[in-house]
């Protein structure tokens, strides 16, 4: 951004200032914002350009919306900000670099600001060099975003899965999607309870969509039909069916090497064998399983 930097601070009127790229802001860290306002005073004033218009001066906001809005909301008529020489393009960018490079962001901020940065033309790594991310996180962040990926995009930035493998899911399809699965299982990049979670992200997906849905008003949703419920609970009672296959599938093949354990101990000559290799014990819980079924036999 080809900004004149400002030598002094000035008293803005807040009325005359203009938010070029507003966001919606987090309660709780607001209120925490207008709090040590209100206690200490403000740190670090906001940054501005100004416009000539008719009646002006009149401002645009280049950072520091939050500042600027905790000022509103304590009655204040005046804030403190440094005025420097920039276009509204590059006030755009400005705030939208300020909004990326923040340590704390969410997935809806990548969404509204790196893709805001991306639509206005810049290339990854000049994204990447203004932001001070890295180009592969960048290009990830894009590509995603590309794809309409908004829900694997907020799974990434929650640290559920990383950016490799939501990128591979992304390209898949439904069968692809488990072997992407699979490959980051084996590659050590998804076990226990992070596998756990990947598998719910991929069913949600499945189920509700790409993207999230985000509403500015918050309505009641609407009461379910009979046909809904029905076609739920159907749901739910097939997949229940198919985990009591897949556990008598389970529970056939452990009959089955139990009773092959069992005949092949009872054959000299493979125990033998397995004496001289130096096996001369099993591990307790298949000696313990083997016990059983020969009891059962």
């Amino acid at each position: 951004m080809s900004a004149v930097p400002a030598q002094r601070v000035e008293m803005i009127p807040i009325n005359r200032i203009t938010v070029v790229n507003p966001r919606l802001r987090n309660k709780k860290a607001f209120k925490e914002i207008v709090g040590n306002i209100a206690e200490i005073g403000l740190k670090r004033p906001i940054t501005v350009t100004r416009r000539a218009e008719a009646g002006g001066p009149y401002y645009d906001l280049v950072c520091g919306q939050g500042r600027l809005e905790a000022f509103k909301a304590l009655g204040q008529k005046e804030v403190p900000a440094l005025v420097v020489s920039a276009n509204q393009e590059d006030c755009l960018v400005a705030s939208l670099v300020e909004n990326c490079a923040r340590r704390q962001h969410r997935a809806i901020d990548l969404l509204q600001d790196i893709g805001g940065l991306k639509q206005r033309g810049y290339p990854v790594p000049e994204i990447a060099r203004k932001t001070g991310l890295t180009a592969e996180y960048v290009y990830a962040v894009v590509r995603l975003l590309e794809k309409g990926e908004q829900r694997l995009l907020r799974a990434v930035e929650s640290g559920q899965i990383p950016f490799s493998v939501a990128l591979e899911i992304a390209d898949s399809d439904g069968a692809g999607v488990q072997a992407a699965l699979q490959n980051a299982y084996e590659a050590n990049l998804l076990r226990g309870r992070k596998l756990l979670m990947a598998k719910r992200l991929i069913e949600a997906r499945r189920h509700l969509g790409k993207g999230l849905k985000v509403h500015q008003n918050s309505r009641r949703a609407a009461p379910l039909s009979s046909e809904a419920l029905v076609r739920a609970y159907q749901e739910d009672a097939d997949r229940k069916r198919v985990l009591i296959r897949r556990a008598e599938a389970a529970k056939g093949r452990l009959v089955f090497v139990a009773e092959a354990l069992r005949r092949l101990i009872n054959d000299q000559a493979f125990v033998r064998m397995l004496s001289e290799e130096g096996l001369n014990d099993l591990p307790a819980p298949i000696a313990s399983r083997v016990k059983r079924e020969a009891r059962l036999s």
